[in-house]
């Protein structure tokens, strides 16, 4: 069992920054984990502790059923592919990703059987004696985790391993991650500051902020159900739109108003926060949850807004659009006509609007 488990975690630097709080986990045996959150939210601290290439300050960690907390990074069973590739310049293909066995000192036909096994698995057997200068980035990469595959560990450590690749390549690396992650059925900590990346690897996702977790979940949970503003608005993209509102009970029924808005709040939201009319909350809707009004929208859940850009992706159109001192961006249907500066009625899926406490940002 590959089990990982971070109990209360902490790291504190010297002068007192608090990287990491009471960060307390378990990753799965064969799970892939993905901590997603921006520069300097402590994940990448959090994976440093776990490789052992950073200090506790307090707490555990175990991998299986060994605290590690004091064993060196070559004795944890783990490997690490870095953000870049750390390749040894005047050695081949070959003996890089030989180089750890050999420290280790296997034997040379086990070596030879493990480097052409991974050669094989990444699809880079005819590169072995080539050196990385003569290598494509999304080559050096694959060598980079051909050289953590040979070493056959319990436990796969990702830091940000394709942000130094273009758009499209990193696209590509995404599916071969999946599909070796899938092959070699070896638990797996992935750190990366991109959402989507987050979102299309990951078994489960842990989303960071100034070294706090909040929130862990399978991605849909993530998008479906974020636990506060901060995870909203950074799972999915484009981000979720927010709007500073004021909750006000009328004629039975409660609504979220905003300068230019007045918006219906669903049932089943609306009894959540009972007994909270002319209260403050941020109202957030995904631009895939709006659309452009039909008569068939009930008018409680429309609202006119003026477009302000028009963004052509050819499978959508992306409008941003202002309402009152609120701004919205809209995915919509790509056969759309409109104009900068046309005034049009968009309108919001009820099961699909949020609502956040104006103090503590939690969901309501």
């Amino acid at each position: 069992m590959a089990l990982v488990s971070i109990r209360n975690v902490n790291k504190v630097y010297d002068g007192g920054v608090h990287a990491v709080k009471n960060v307390d986990l378990e990753v799965r045996d064969k799970e892939f984990m993905v901590f997603v959150g921006p520069s300097g939210c402590g994940k990448t601290t959090t994976l440093r502790m776990v490789a052992g290439l950073e200090s506790i300050t307090s707490g555990d960690i175990a991998i299986g059923d060994t605290v590690v907390n004091n064993l060196p990074p070559m004795d944890r069973d783990i490997a690490m592919v870095f953000q870049n590739y750390a390749l040894y310049p005047h050695m081949s293909v070959f003996h890089n990703m030989a180089f750890g066995l050999k420290m280790r000192k296997f034997e040379k036909p086990e070596i030879e059987k493990r480097v052409r096994e991974a050669a094989a698995i990444l699809g880079i057997e005819n590169l072995l004696e080539r050196k990385p200068r003569q290598l494509s980035g999304g080559q050096r990469q694959r060598v980079a985790l051909g050289r953590a595959i040979v070493r056959h560990p319990q436990v796969f450590l990702f830091d940000e391993p394709l942000s130094n690749l273009d758009a499209k390549l990193r696209v590509q690396m995404r599916v071969e991650l999946k599909k070796l992650h899938e092959r070699l059925g070896t638990t797996a900590i992935y750190v990366t500051h991109d959402q989507v990346e987050a979102m299309t690897l990951g078994d489960r996702v842990v989303v960071m902020k100034d070294g706090i977790v909040q929130q862990v979940g399978e991605p849909l949970e993530l998008y479906n159900t974020p636990a506060n503003r901060f995870v909203a608005g950074f799972i999915g993209s484009p981000a979720m739109n927010f709007a500073e509102v004021t909750l006000n009970g009328a004629n039975g029924k409660l609504w979220a108003e905003a300068p230019g808005i007045k918006i219906g709040v669903p049932q089943p939201i609306a009894s959540r926060v009972n007994g909270r009319s002319g209260a403050k909350a941020t109202m957030g809707i995904r631009p895939e949850d709006l659309h452009v009004a039909s008569p068939a929208d009930p008018t409680e859940l429309c609202f006119e807004v003026e477009v302000e850009v028009i963004e052509q992706l050819g499978s959508e159109i992306l409008l941003d659009t202002r309402a009152g001192s609120s701004t919205f961006v809209a995915s919509v249907d790509p056969m759309l006509r409109t104009k900068v500066h046309e005034r049009l009625k968009l309108a919001i899926n009820p099961n699909r609007l949020h609502l956040f406490d104006a103090e503590t940002e939690a969901a309501i």
